[in-house]
């Protein structure tokens, strides 16, 4: 069984991690399968539904990975590359990520239940940064949250190492919405169903403008609105509906 499963559902691309037995933790290789599959999800779908199998969502990257050849800096940044390449496909893909989050959400995984576009969780969720416990600076998911969470709660979560409940994460912005662990499934259903019935086109429209709209001064932003607007408003494929 693939360490990653990807299963088209209609317009929906439902993405699994699943090493349930190691907390659903990340090999490189299933961070660059995962970016490629983010980044060419548009072609297959409307929306992309990721989640963890068994207990936990993710508890981080896989423990165990082979000594970097070198200690040379330019070594060592090539070989991160593929961690930063994909918490920027969260950013890229076209359409809307949605994020499931149950258990440990912990370092990677952390980073991408911020990331999602919309991201429902488990009461019974619990998050942390805890690379600071292994003696690594955190950088690489300080800079998955820089344009999700705010300063103060990033250094509290960075420097503190805290475990955090799933309605703390809500507050800080990982999260947008907590449910009973019981109704997971069920608020994840009705979320699709109400997704579902809203045209391709806006989806997309709306992922691009956000995108984009928060790096740009008030000005262009309110332009690129009136712009966007103009254009899927107009579409013929949002009158299909």
């Amino acid at each position: 069984m693939s360490d990653l499963i990807s299963e088209l559902r209609g317009t929906e691309l439902h993405l699994t991690l699943n090493r349930p037995d190691t907390g659903n933790g990340a090999t490189d290789e299933m961070a660059a399968e995962l970016r490629c599959l983010l980044l060419g999800a548009e072609q297959r779908a409307s929306l992309v539904v990721l989640k963890g199998s068994g207990s936990d969502f993710c508890i981080g990257r896989a423990r165990g990975r082979p000594p970097l050849p070198s200690t040379e800096a330019l070594d060592r940044r090539r070989s991160s590359e593929v961690i930063f390449d994909c918490y920027q496909s969260f950013r890229d893909c076209s359409v809307p990520i949605v994020g499931v989050i149950q258990g440990r959400a912990l370092g990677f995984g952390c980073s991408m239940a911020a990331l999602c576009d919309i991201t429902i969780a488990s009461d019974a969720a619990t998050f942390q940064i805890p690379e600071m416990n292994h003696n690594i600076l955190p950088t690489m998911v300080m800079s998955a949250l820089v344009d999700r969470v705010g300063k103060k709660h990033v250094n509290y979560l960075v420097l503190t190492r805290a475990t955090i409940s799933a309605l703390r994460a809500r507050e800080m912005e990982i999260v947008s919405e907590v449910v009973p662990a019981a109704e997971l499934d069920a608020a994840v259903e009705e979320l699709l169903a109400r997704l579902a019935t809203t045209p391709r086109v806006a989806l997309m429209g709306t992922k691009e403008y956000m995108q984009s709209a928060y790096d740009m001064p008030t000005r262009n932003a309110v332009d690129f609105a009136q712009n966007l607007h103009a254009v899927i408003n107009s579409s013929s494929e949002i009158k299909k509906r």
